[in-house]
């Protein structure tokens, strides 16, 4: 059973045992990504993910800091999101005082060397230009920023190349110093381990860590009262979108029923639209429908990748679908199938540590109560048709559509007049 301790510098620290492996993972995220930052240096956040992994004071360079995980067999990796950046190490589980140490190491007494500052904002820039060069990765950029326009919950977590450009030694410095403290940061542990010798270690390698004020996240402005539509031209074999409504925070309980809502439309390859766009109609290789719930936002998207030609027949085909299910809801075996795939999904997913420390601590960053996946399940059972159609009804709304599109595109005003007649 997971526990959460907090130690009076506010520093939490959430143990979530599990005997089903000799694994275990370290995990330590600061409550801080792009969302966080100003637009001269959009992309700080992950920018510094990087340079943490330059050395630290006890190893002193980047091969010294790899070889202590991969002498031991393990794994480590870092990201950035738009409301956290964790680090992580998993290990055979008589390492885990080890794990913790290079963990602690990492995230307490990184150098952050200015000579490689320089030299990491090319690599960050090649980044950056990978990304734009990848239809369907960009288009994911271009969905985030229609729906927040300027604004940093539109911005992109990697930053510009101007933005990154402006960043200097010192603000990496600062931004580490102010943010990764006490009463920002929660350290999590999953796997197997004896739970009083592990929160024992924790303290030790922990214990000290600065105490501060971290920066203080903007409010979230909504502006959107018609559909929206952002297309980048390029010239492409493939058109690559993403249609969908802004819907729900995680604290909402509508994301319950929103979830089974997403998984009948296009979470499954028995889904609505897996059938309908691909098997049917032969329009895209990939279709899919997901969710994102965060702390202050939240949307339900369907991506697509279509030949050109075809872009127009398949953003109509799936408005039809959200239509459809506006109107009608889903079926009693639909919801059933839905339910099920979720909880097996959820249990196959979950049988790493390293996924159980990622499921555990995201609720905790993310303020929720805590709840186990059982707890979970039983949220779901409660579900019934008439809470689908009643969310339906709530999300596919006018003034919650967006629609980004890369291709070549010359005609927007087609794509226009179908939002506008949703």
């Amino acid at each position: 059973m997971h526990k959460l301790h907090t130690l009076q510098n506010g520093l939490k620290i959430l143990l979530v045992p599990y005997t089903g492996t000799q694994a275990v993972a370290v995990f330590v995220s600061a409550k801080t990504g792009s969302k966080n930052e100003t637009k001269e240096i959009n992309g700080i956040s992950h920018f510094l993910e990087h340079m943490v992994f330059k050395g630290t004071e006890k190893m002193k360079d980047q091969t010294e800091l790899s070889e202590a995980i991969d002498k031991l067999g393990g794994g480590f990796n870092g990201f950035t999101s738009e409301e956290n950046t964790s680090y992580y190490a998993k290990v055979a589980n008589q390492h885990l005082e080890l794990a913790i140490d290079w963990v602690s190491q990492l995230y307490l007494k990184p150098i952050i060397p200015a000579h490689d500052v320089k030299k990491e904002k090319s690599i960050i820039i090649e980044e950056i230009n990978m990304y734009k060069d990848n239809p369907m990765s960009f288009v994911a950029n271009l969905w985030q920023e229609l729906l927040y326009p300027d604004q940093p919950a539109g911005w992109p977590i990697a930053g510009t190349k101007k933005s990154v450009n402006n960043i200097k030694h010192k603000d990496l410095v600062s931004y580490w110093k102010n943010n990764y403290v006490a009463n920002n940061t929660l350290v999590c542990l999953a796997g197997n381990f004896d739970s009083k010798k592990a929160l024992s270690l924790l303290k030790k390698y922990f214990g000290k860590i600065n105490d501060g004020k971290s920066n203080i996240k903007p409010r979230l402005i909504e502006k959107q009262k018609s559909p929206a539509l952002k297309i980048h031209f390029k010239e492409t074999d493939q058109t690559h979108l993403l249609l969908g409504v802004k819907t729900f925070n995680v604290h909402d309980k509508r994301k319950y029923p929103l979830a089974l809502l997403s998984e009948t439309l296009g979470g499954m390859m028995s889904s609505r639209l897996f059938i309908e766009i691909r098997e049917k109609r032969g329009l895209a290789y990939y279709v899919g429908t997901s969710t994102e719930e965060n702390i202050d936002s939240g949307f339900l998207v369907t991506r697509a990748g279509v030949e050109n030609k075809n872009s127009y027949e398949a953003v109509k085909a799936i408005l039809e679908e959200y239509k459809k299910v506006r109107k009608e809801g889903i079926t009693a075996e639909e919801l059933k199938k839905a339910k099920d795939y979720i909880k097996g999904q959820t249990v196959l997913g979950l049988e790493s540590c390293e996924a159980l420390a990622g499921f555990y601590s995201g609720q905790e960053l993310a303020g929720e109560k805590i709840k186990t996946p059982k707890e979970i399940f039983k949220e779901i059972d409660k579900i019934e048709k008439s809470d689908i159609v009643k969310v339906a009804k709530d999300v596919f709304r006018p003034e919650r559509l967006n629609l980004a599109m890369v291709g070549p595109i010359s005609d927007q005003n087609k794509f226009k007049q179908l939002l506008k007649e949703f």
